[in-house]
């Protein structure tokens, strides 16, 4: 059915309301300090996973966390979801050093993730 494989779930962005506390309790829960700390994004990477927190949603006004499944081809994914009857949320675009990012929302309006690094 799908001629386009994902690679899994490796990220998941948590949108937070207060940074400083959302990064002492995510860094003891992963055991591990973060490996990116900006005043606009907080990435840790624990056990194969990137977790980040994303100060008040960001400006793509994230409301709750989303899990963003790593894909080889992002275009062809959403391709195929679409098809399927998702709708895209947040086109692919760059978010720096190769990385593309997109948004969509199954039937009934769960915002999922896709991205690919080039």
């Amino acid at each position: 059915m799908t001629s386009s494989p994902t690679q899994g779930i490796k990220t998941v962005l948590h949108p937070v309301s207060d940074l400083a506390k959302a990064k002492a309790v995510y860094a003891a829960l992963l055991g591990v300090p973060p490996q990116t700390d900006e005043s606009y994004y907080v990435g840790f990477e624990a056990a194969g996973q990137h977790i980040g927190l994303v100060p008040g949603g960001g400006p793509q006004g994230m409301a709750s966390p989303v899990a963003y499944w790593h894909v080889p081809d992002i275009e062809a994914k959403l391709a195929e979801v679409t098809t399927a009857g998702a709708t895209v949320k947040e086109p692919a675009h760059d978010v720096g050093g190769g990385r593309l990012v997109a948004t969509f929302t199954d039937p009934d309006g769960n915002v999922l993730g896709l991205l690919q690094d080039r």
